[in-house]
């Protein structure tokens, strides 16, 4: 558009610049007004911090991650491959003198000892793991009161007898010695089981009286150990000495029953009650040695065991009601 033209319809809109000054200068106004706010819009965006711009970018880049199911394991991490390099070169740093001067301890090895399974029962004739018996002396009192406890029983047993009773009256003193000096003779014409059974184990019986009052001898088992045999021979002697007191004793059958007067009076009662009781005594240790034990140690029903004992080892089981123990007592060993 030319100058001129521009200035004659200038010129022919003068009449209304009064009219629309206000308007003209409210239309500047705000022209002015637009048109500064998108500079400074343009001004800010363009004086942002890069710092601020890599982390707009960094976060409107970095995806999030789904959410994981319940119970998932969570992924493991690898873990940094070491260095092959650093590896070769701390093996082959040397040792420094101050680890070499700084010996470590030995860490003594520990070796478990197992034992190997047995029946109680070792070559010594101990019984095993029974501890140490603090008290090793013969309890006289005790092995007295039980021997007197039998004596009592026997002459009670005798006195049921009328033959016992009719000699009760009479002179006490000379009877007495007429029975003793009337022992001359071996067999006194009783049974065969009264003398070589039943006289051996009242031996034995008497024979177990000193076993279960001797410590030693309760800790000794059968076998060919000496000091078993030791205990077992003064076990014979006390049988010897009671049962001898028991046929011509101030309180026996010649005393009280004066057998003698009769012809009763004779050596085999004297001698087979302690010898044949010493046999049986040794008999029954094997057996509940050798026998008893193993018959215990297969069946865990209470009854056989009870019976077992009782019935393989009868004349230890009378010596154990003689303290007030139950017959199948054993003092080293229990079910």
């Amino acid at each position: 558009m030319r100058i001129d033209t521009l200035v004659r319809r200038a010129a022919a809109l003068a009449p209304y610049r009064l009219r629309f000054a206000p308007a003209m200068v409210l239309a500047a106004l705000w022209l002015l007004t637009s048109a500064s706010v998108p500079a400074r819009a343009q001004d800010s965006s363009s004086g942002a911090t890069p710092a601020s711009a890599e982390h707009g970018a960094a976060v409107s880049t970095t995806k999030p991650e789904p959410p994981k199911p319940a119970g998932a394991q969570p992924t493991p991490q690898a873990s940094p491959t070491p260095s092959v390099e650093k590896d070769s070169e701390e093996a082959a740093e040397p040792a420094s003198p101050e680890n070499e001067s700084a010996p470590t301890a030995a860490t003594p090895e520990f070796t478990p000892v197992t034992e190997e399974p047995h029946d109680g029962d070792d070559d010594s004739g101990n019984i095993s793991g029974t501890g140490d018996i603090s008290d090793k002396s013969f309890r006289w009192k005790s092995a007295t009161g039980q021997a007197l406890l039998f004596l009592a029983v026997q002459h009670g047993y005798a006195f049921t007898q009328p033959k016992t009773r009719r000699d009760l009256s009479g002179p006490f003193f000379r009877d007495y010695i007429r029975s003793v000096k009337s022992l001359d003779k071996w067999d006194d014409g009783g049974r065969f089981f009264t003398n070589y059974v039943a006289h051996p184990m009242q031996g034995s019986l008497l024979g177990f009286v000193w076993v279960q009052n001797d410590p030693k001898g309760k800790a000794a088992r059968f076998g060919r150990s000496g000091a078993y045999w030791r205990s077992r021979l003064k076990a014979v002697a006390w049988s010897a000495a009671w049962s001898t007191q028991f046929e011509i004793g101030p309180i026996s059958q010649a005393s009280l029953g004066n057998v003698g007067l009769h012809g009763k009076q004779t050596w085999v009662d004297i001698v087979i009650t302690p010898t044949g009781g010493g046999v049986w005594l040794v008999a029954e240790d094997a057996l509940d040695r050798f026998v008893v034990s193993r018959i215990e140690a297969r069946t865990g029903n209470l009854l056989v065991k009870i019976a077992a004992r009782m019935l393989l080892n009868p004349t230890r089981s009378a010596a154990n009601l003689l303290r007030f123990e139950k017959p199948w007592k054993r003092d080293r060993r229990s079910f």
